[in-house]
Formats: C-alpha cells, sequence, structure tokens
C-alpha cells in the first residue's frame, strides 16, 4: 500500500483523457458539433484535466463553483479550491449553445479539437469579484488580471472529455510526467515525504539552496517545472530543462531529485496560486510544496510572504500537503557561503542576490554572472542560448 499523500477530494485521480482506443471514433463525433475556441490558459486547464493534475474538478466551473472559488476557495461540495477553472466566449456563441448539448472544444491558436464538454451552465461573471479576490488588484496591467478582463462575457461549465494532450507528449519526452506515473515513481524510489519545488526559470545557487534545504526533511524532491505559455523574456523550457539538469548532475546525491515538467499556464496570483501549486503536488504524490519569496508573484503585487501566510488561513483538512516554508535565500561574502535571512546576521551590502531580470539582462549584454549566484555548469548553458538568440 502506497505511504504518499492521497490525491485531493479523497476520491483518487480523476484523469479526463478519453482512453487511445475510443478517441479516433469521439474525435469523428466532435468535429460535427458547435467549436467553441479555447484561449491558450483555458487550453492549459484542459490539459491538467487530461493528465488528472487538478483532481477532483472534471470540468470547467458552474456559477456556484465559480463564486465559492472566488469568495471563500470551497467548491459547492465543500472542497477546498482557490482559483476558479473557467470558459468563456462572447454572447452570440454562448446564446447559439443549448443547455446539455455536447460542443467541441479547440485549441484557438492551432485548431486542435482538444476535449468536448456537455454545458450544464451558461453564466455572466463578476470580474471585478474575480480580480479582486483571486489577484489582490483589478489593475490590467496585471497579467493575470490582463486575462481575466480579456476573456468573453459568458462562461461556460460543463463535465469535460479530453481527446489529446497537445504537442506536451512529443515535445517533452521524459519530462512531460502525469501524476499517476509520477507517484509510481516515487514509490520504486522508496519516496514517501517527497517536496515539490515549482519553478519558471533555470535554478541558481539561491533554488538550489532551497532545495538542499528541503532533502535535509524529506526523501527526495520533485522539481516541477512550468511548461505552458510564460511571459516575454522567460527562458524556454527545452533551455531550462538543460540548465537544471547540469545542476542535478553536478550538485545533488544521485537518486534524490526527479527532474520534470506539467502544461500549466502561469496566472502570476501570488499567493492563492501557491495554492493551487500546493493541491496539484498534492496530486502528484507530494508531501511538501518549498515556497519560497514572493512565490507565483509578479511586480510588487503581493508582499514577499504573502505566500506563506495565506496556508495558515486554511481550515483544517483543506490540503494536505504542506507548505515548506523558507526565507529570503542568498549567498553572504561575510558567511562564505548559501543562508537565508534567519540563518545569517550580516548587512544586505554582503548578501549576493541577483532577480531572474538581472540575470537575464546580464546575459544578453554577456556580463559575468557571479560564481557565488549560479553554478558555472548552468551558466554555461545560458550563455550559449542566450548568444544564439540576441533578439531574447
Amino acid at each position: 500500500m502506497s505511504s504518499l499523500v492521497d490525491p485531493h477530494g479523497g476520491c483518487g485521480l480523476v484523469a479526463l483523457l478519453i482512453p487511445a482506443a475510443e478517441r479516433p471514433a469521439e474525435l469523428e463525433r466532435a468535429r460535427s458539433m458547435k467549436k467553441v475556441h479555447m484561449t491558450s490558459r483555458e487550453v492549459s486547464d484542459v490539459l491538467m484535466m487530461a493528465m488528472g493534475a487538478y483532481t477532483p474538478i472534471d470540468g470547467f466551473m458552474d456559477e456556484g463553483d465559480w463564486r465559492g472559488v472566488c469568495q471563500a476557495m470551497k467548491l459547492v461540495s465543500g472542497v477546498f479550491w482557490p482559483i476558479p477553472i473557467t470558459l468563456s466566449c462572447d454572447q452570440d456563441r454562448a446564446d447559439g449553445i443549448d443547455l446539455e448539448e455536447e460542443v467541441a472544444l479547440l485549441d484557438g491558436e492551432s485548431g486542435e479539437i482538444i476535449a468536448m464538454m456537455e454545458v450544464t451552465d451558461k453564466y455572466t461573471p463578476d470580474k471585478t469579484l474575480e480580480c479582486e479576490r483571486i489577484y489582490k488588484t483589478t489593475d490590467p496591467a496585471h497579467p493575470g488580471v490582463e486575462k481575466v478582463l480579456q476573456q468573453g462575457v459568458v462562461n461556460l461549465a460543463g463535465r469535460v472529455r479530453c481527446l489529446s494532450e497537445g504537442t506536451y507528449p512529443d515535445k517533452y519526452p521524459g519530462l512531460y510526467i502525469r501524476p499517476a506515473r509520477a507517484r509510481a515513481m516515487f514509490a520504486e524510489n522508496g519516496w514517501s515525504r517527497v517536496a515539490a519545488f515549482q519553478t519558471r526559470n533555470p535554478m541558481q545557487r539561491a533554488h538550489e539552496h532551497l532545495v538542499k534545504i528541503a532533502l535535509e526533511v524529506t526523501d527526495g524532491v520533485f522539481i516541477h517545472q512550468v511548461l505552458g505559455k510564460l511571459k516575454p523574456g522567460d527562458i524556454p523550457a527545452q533551455v531550462r530543462t538543460e540548465a537544471i539538469q547540469a545542476m542535478i548532475d553536478h550538485y545533488f546525491v544521485a537518486g534524490t531529485i526527479i527532474q520534470a515538467g506539467y502544461p500549466i499556464e502561469m496566472r502570476y496570483a501570488g499567493p492563492r496560486e501557491a495554492l493551487l501549486h500546493a493541491l496539484i503536488r498534492q496530486n502528484y504524490g507530494c508531501s511538501h510544496l518549498i515556497v519560497g519569496r514572493d512565490h507565483a508573484g509578479v511586480g510588487d503585487y503581493y508582499g514577499p510572504f504573502d505566500a506563506h501566510h495565506i496556508f495558515d488561513t486554511l481550515w483544517d483538512g483543506a490540503l494536505v500537503t504542506r507548505a515548506l516554508k523558507i526565507d529570503i535565500t542568498f549567498f553572504c561574502t561575510a558567511c562564505y557561503g548559501m543562508a537565508t535571512a534567519k540563518t545569517c546576521p550580516h548587512e544586505d551590502q554582503q548578501r549576493i542576490h541577483i532577480s531572474g531580470t538581472q540575470q537575464r539582462d546580464m546575459l544578453s549584454r554577456g556580463a559575468d554572472i557571479p560564481i557565488e549566484f549560479s553554478r558555472p555548469e548552468v551558466v554555461k548553458i545560458l550563455r550559449n542560448y542566450y548568444s544564439g538568440n540576441p533578439e531574447e
């Protein structure tokens, strides 16, 4: 019997991908249905449902679930859920769809039919309420708010049946790992306490230190990177994967790390998104999520430790996966080693910390990256990327 944490919701993994043998006939049937074109975020959400990462939800949220999630982080069933998972369209498209009608869901960029959905609800969401509750701002400059404001005026809800995982399995072989497979890998390694490390950037030494702290109190770490759409200027997943693997190969004990990726698209919702990341990692079998400074944040919309504090507001039983809260991490020239604000007594002038934005700027200019900030094997890979892609 597995000693890993149970999937969220207490009902086992809910993976919505139709069995391979049934897909050709179902796809042919979907071609005759009315079409709803999805944004990249909505496609990402469908793919997360397909693989079981969004267990226990089985489709896009109706008005009751949407409102409950926004206001109280609860589905109508009472199950904890921190961020709405919704599908929108314009009024004309919604008016042309009947309740209980089955529609085809298309990737708006590629035109591929990704899934089918039986529409059980149509409603007009309060976008201001959603932005205020989820993002703590209505500023359209916030990338998550911008996405909400760009949505259609009507949300469609219903159970989803997935026909495709897009290009991810072929594009990222060995990296695209579904929750059921991750759980099997942890069990094969004899891991029961597993910490997840969420990243959308190559790892520098502060990240390395976070993971090594986690290794001291768990059996292994699941370095889990974002494969969905990122912000302009972010380093592509293939380059990031190579750089992370170089760090794993040179600076971690063999058998303590698994690197993987998943198709989520970041919302940059700060504290609420940290909770979603923990919920997803519970479905993967992780007992802990490493939560450092400004987890899933953007700009100055959230305090550096808001994502720490929000875990303390949850009710008993909301989540099994716990936050492994770690302070600001850096190299201290006085301590002459990696440290956090909790362990280092020295002034900020003696602390070397460079933001991802600063590092990207330094790499694009060919400037030296301090060895105290990033490992040379990692910097070499990133320099090769930037030298071949100066416009990035």
